[in-house]
């Protein structure tokens, strides 16, 4: 029984997850948390090698996990089910070092949960075509990704947002 608990936890991001309205979005900011926790705990000069480090063990947990939350949850792409919204927000602060640490968790928040929801190619093919753990995680991860390039155009067009 308490092995089911800690899966629940886990696969909720510590019950982010059962949020009653977008569990994938209030999940997010346990993402956000893990984020502001490693650039205020861990000197500058590691701090990607540990978002990298994050990253990698939310991506392993999320692995571990998906036979059994499909299974629990019924469904090949649960919705409490919220390790891929964590590990998709990751990817900005892995790749957008510079610039107000403000800026960056609440652009990457925002931009990355618009860019998940709507789902531009190929994220919306992997989401729909591929199954199990790759596809449940892989579009958030592709979602980061626009978010990273989003940021990037900001940067370029508003500099003043870097200093």
């Amino acid at each position: 029984m308490w092995m089911e608990r800690i899966k629940i936890m886990l696969a909720t991001a510590f019950g982010l997850g059962l949020a009653p309205v977008a569990p994938g979005t209030v999940a997010t900011l346990f993402g956000v948390a893990l984020h502001l926790a490693i650039v205020w705990s861990v000197p500058v000069a590691q701090q990607r090698a540990a978002l990298i480090v994050a990253l990698i063990i939310v991506s392993i947990v999320h692995f571990w996990l998906t036979p059994w939350a499909q299974k629990r949850w019924q469904d090949s792409d649960p919705g409490n089910f919220v390790l891929d919204e964590v590990a998709g927000y990751l990817v900005v602060p892995i790749f957008i070092q510079t610039g107000p640490l403000w800026f960056i968790a609440t652009a990457g928040f925002f931009l990355f949960r618009i860019l998940d929801i709507i789902k531009i190619p190929p994220a919306r093919q992997i989401d729909q075509q591929m199954h199990g753990g790759w596809g449940i995680l892989l579009d958030d991860l592709v979602s980061g990704i626009y978010a990273v390039g989003v940021i990037l155009l900001i940067y370029h067009f508003f500099p003043s947002l870097t200093a």
